[in-house]
């Protein structure tokens, strides 16, 4: 026979294949092509040198049938299970939920109680400051440079008759 000028498709319908098998056929062979005027693929063949016999499928067995149902059963447990699965994580994420936001409450205590340590102790520095700028008493002014006990000072200072009635007062407590 002579050498044709076919495209995929006509190749395809002369030995019963799709056109994509007899593109690949064409490769397989590695049979001369061409570009026609229209855009299509043009392959030169001899169809008498190109000994192609295109296979039968082959039919399902019934033992397949049994697989698929099988393997249904399995997708239709699996997906039951997702289903508990997610209804736990929902569970689960409530619970997040609530621990976060407790977890923000506890955080904004916390802060408050910081705000309030820090304005304790800086009252605390002030009024420490205050009280390092008080005079003491002029007696205690008094005593302090001299060194001199401020019992003695009160008995030079106060008359005589005090503090013998402050004494006699002390007797009077005394237990017997």
């Amino acid at each position: 026979m002579p050498v044709e000028m076919l495209t995929y498709a006509e190749l395809g319908d002369r030995l019963k294949i799709s056109p994509e098998a007899a593109r690949a056929l064409v490769k397989r062979h590695r049979l001369p092509r061409s570009r026609s005027n229209d855009g299509k693929t043009l392959v030169q063949v001899d169809l008498t040198e190109i000994s192609h016999s295109p296979n039968a499928r082959a039919s399902q067995s019934p033992g397949g049938d049994h697989l698929v149902t099988a393997l249904k059963e399995h997708i239709a447990t699996l997906q039951a299970d997702l289903l508990e699965l997610k209804a736990i994580a929902g569970g689960n994420r409530a619970d997040f939920e609530r621990e976060c936001g407790r977890t923000n409450k506890l955080l904004a205590e916390l802060l408050k109680a910081n705000i309030e340590t820090a304005t304790a102790r800086e009252k605390a520095a002030r009024l420490e400051g205050a009280l390092s700028t008080v005079r003491p008493p002029w007696w205690r002014r008094l005593t302090a440079f001299t060194q001199i006990p401020l019992e003695t000072v009160w008995r030079r200072t106060l008359p005589s008759s005090v503090l013998e009635v402050g004494a006699a007062s002390k007797e009077d407590r005394a237990p017997v």
